[in-house]
């Protein structure tokens, strides 16, 4: 990998964030290239000691990005680390596509794998993945290439898992999700379709049930991947650009604009001290956008 030095790009860009509640009008954002090279980028999460940590899943490394250090190697992480979050205690969960699992570190590094197998199969390729403040777990397990040849399910899951471990399939979908996100209230989660390039919503009850699976964003550009959400309940969806759609848990939502990048983005995560920055990842870089927009905590 070949380490850069931030990068700055203004780029014309069809968003009014007016509309968007905590910003004021503009045209142009500066966005800046921090870290190229590499083979696949996924997983971004901004850590509670204030760096940004992400993956380059096909050869196993995690990454940390820390403003005025840049982008260094922060170690192996094995078994194909895609989507991650934390919960509320400050303990790191990660989707293992080719460990076909889900896994939760603590703060004195104390593993446990959350979910592996479903129905007495092995799950697909876990993908992307949200916990909710009181501790309900939700993800995703398509099979991308060479996964879907390997699957022994016979569909591809939305899956949530109770606080007490408990495991059960929300979506047993024909086509494949992919990112996932909660609404700022945690009573609504987001899931990609990424064949059928749209977003479905599900809402939540208080104990974490999920009803209701229904379309709300559809004929996204480019095939969508990870999602999140602002303080305002906006959604901003990866995919061949970056998307931001209004609230779509209020049944109507619109493209209030997108972000262009120099290749499709595979996922993002708003972060800095006041989490108005979207940091995004691609194939082969990671950039960071300062939208002045305050992003909802992913857990």
């Amino acid at each position: 990998m070949r380490l850069v030095t931030s990068t700055i790009v203004t780029c014309a860009v069809a968003i009014s964030l007016a509309a968007v509640g905590h910003a004021q009008d503009f045209e142009h954002v500066e966005v800046q290239k921090l870290a190229n090279g590499l083979h696949y980028a996924d997983g971004p999460i901004w850590s509670y000691e204030g760096f940004l940590i992400f993956s380059d899943a096909p050869v196993d490394r995690m990454h940390k990005w820390i403003a005025g250090t840049g982008d260094t190697e922060a170690g192996m992480q094995p078994g194909g680390a895609y989507g991650r979050t934390f919960d509320t205690d400050g303990r790191l969960y990660t989707c293992e596509f080719r460990e076909r699992r889900i896994t939760r570190v603590d703060k004195k590094g104390k593993v446990d794998v959350i979910a592996a197998r479903f129905e007495g199969k092995r799950l697909n390729a876990p993908n992307d993945i949200v916990v909710r403040r009181d501790g309900h777990v939700y993800f995703t397990d398509p099979a991308f290439g060479s996964q879907d040849d390997k699957k022994d399910l016979d569909f591809y899951g939305v899956y949530h898992v109770t606080p007490k471990g408990e495991l059960e399939a929300i979506g047993r979908w024909k086509t494949r999700p992919n990112g996932i996100a909660l609404a700022p209230n945690g009573r609504t989660l987001y899931v990609s379709d990424s064949d059928r390039r749209n977003i479905h919503a599900f809402d939540l009850d208080g104990k974490g049930v999920a009803s209701n699976d229904r379309v709300v964003i559809e004929n996204i550009a480019g095939v969508p991947d990870g999602l999140r959400t602002d303080v305002d309940g906006n959604l901003y969806v990866a995919s061949k650009a970056i998307y931001a759609y209004s609230t779509p848990a209020s049944g109507k939502a619109k493209l209030l604009g997108s972000v262009p990048l120099a290749e499709p983005a595979t996922n993002l995560a708003f972060g800095d001290p006041d989490l108005e920055t979207l940091y995004v990842t691609t194939r082969t870089g990671v950039y960071r956008v300062r939208l002045g927009v305050k992003g909802a905590l992913p857990y």
